[in-house]
């Protein structure tokens, strides 16, 4: 499926060259699916819906061209190295531009670095999309341990924690001593703990998700309108909208067997996120009509690359090893160490709960950037490139 030279502690070129045969299974799969009745309900309140779920099938069984993301790939600067006994697959797109600020961008889960691709034009050539030379970064996209092309941990321990120390050293092996990151969802917690760990060459961070609010959501303040509507959505999204965060942090590889064998289980397992994205996506298969980036090709992309590369299992894994870390922080009662980099902060509207600047001065009291964006949700960078890009311009701007 790849071709890559061997060599640990090289940086390799890295290509995809996925077998036609591959791609015959995976459309037979989706023509061979047994499906379930339709849900009694009229939201998603049951789970991942049957007719966009068929809709997405029909696509991706008949019309969808894996090839074209393929050559999409191929065309980008892609490479692999081995970092404490793990493959990692990664883009690295150098700017043309002089001075341009090297930045490592973390996507998340359902994601992969399929979600951030729209991004790399605007970042690594701001004068083409409405910045200045100025704005320029050299851009590294990490496919995170068990995720895509990266190679899945034989071993325990691959939390979000390791992860972040292997990203420090991935931007040391790249000669890039003074950088900056963003993440969000898993992303978001791989960066923060970077902050925490005081990486070398790190100087700053942007974030899209207060993944604090998961350990601390019950002491943050809920006096203004804007902090009890982000209080209820927390409240709303552990009550109802908690299954897939709880049965890959409890029991990955229980889910995982259907999430290898039937591409239309994938589907599901991944498009149950959460209701803002779910309802965008939908629409694009239903409807005909994306919101933003989320178009049915991104879509299938992203499932495709899950699929090719049976990640499925290794990718939830994630899930249990950071449930782990949690609880052995929490329990050992200690705060975790202060950040002491700049961190920069964007609220999307659609978020799983939108953290108003109080929450989040609340986690980063010596916040340097903070801003409500008007539109996107959970997915900014895939859904909404363009305002993503001007966010990370803007929250940079004082570190270049």
């Amino acid at each position: 499926m790849t071709t890559l030279e061997r060599d640990a502690g090289a940086v390799r070129s890295f290509q995809i060259h996925v077998p036609e045969e591959a791609l015959v299974d995976l459309r037979r799969r989706v023509a061979a699916t047994r499906w379930p009745s339709k849900e009694l309900v009229t939201d998603r309140s049951q789970g991942v819906q049957l007719a966009p779920l068929q809709a997405l099938a029909r696509y991706w069984a008949t019309d969808y061209d894996w090839r074209t993301a393929e050559a999409k790939l191929n065309a980008l600067p892609q490479f692999a190295t081995e970092i404490d006994g793990v493959e990692i697959h990664f883009l690295h797109v150098r700017s043309r531009h002089e001075n341009a600020l090297p930045l490592i961008m973390t996507h998340g889960w359902p994601g992969s670095v399929v979600e951030l691709l729209e991004t790399i034009g605007p970042l690594t050539d701001p004068t083409a999309h409405g910045g200045a030379p100025e704005d320029a970064f050299h851009l590294v996209l990490p496919s995170l341990p068990g995720y895509g092309f990266s190679g899945e941990p034989a071993e325990l321990g691959w939390d979000a924690g390791r992860t972040a120390r292997a990203w420090a050293a991935l931007m040391r092996r790249l000669g890039y001593t003074r950088y900056v990151a963003q993440g969000g969802d898993v992303g978001a917690l791989v960066t923060d703990l970077m902050g925490r760990q005081a990486v070398e060459g790190l100087v700053g961070y942007h974030l899209n998700l207060l993944t604090a609010v998961l350990a601390i959501g019950d002491h943050l303040p809920k006096e203004s309108a804007e902090e009890r509507a982000a209080a209820a959505a927390l409240a709303t999204f552990r009550q109802d909208g908690f299954g897939y965060f709880l049965e890959m942090a409890t029991r990955p590889q229980t889910i995982g067997y259907a999430l290898l064998d039937s591409p239309v289980a994938l589907a599901a397992w991944l498009l149950d996120h959460d209701t803002d994205s779910y309802y965008k996506i939908a629409r694009a298969f239903v409807d005909g009509e994306p919101v933003g980036n989320l178009t049915r090709d991104h879509i299938v992309d992203n499932l495709t690359l899950y699929w090719l590369t049976g990640t499925a299992a290794s990718a939830a894994r994630s899930y249990w090893e950071d449930a782990r870390a949690l609880a052995a922080a929490l329990a050992s009662g200690q705060a975790p160490p202060a950040v002491s980099v700049p961190v920069g902060f964007t609220t999307f509207p659609g978020e799983i709960w939108a953290a108003p600047r109080s929450w989040v001065e609340a986690v980063y009291p010596g916040l340097a950037y903070f801003n409500k964006a008007d539109r996107g949700g959970h997915f900014a960078a895939w859904e909404e490139p363009d305002l993503f890009a001007t966010e990370l311009r803007a929250a940079f701007r004082s570190l270049r």
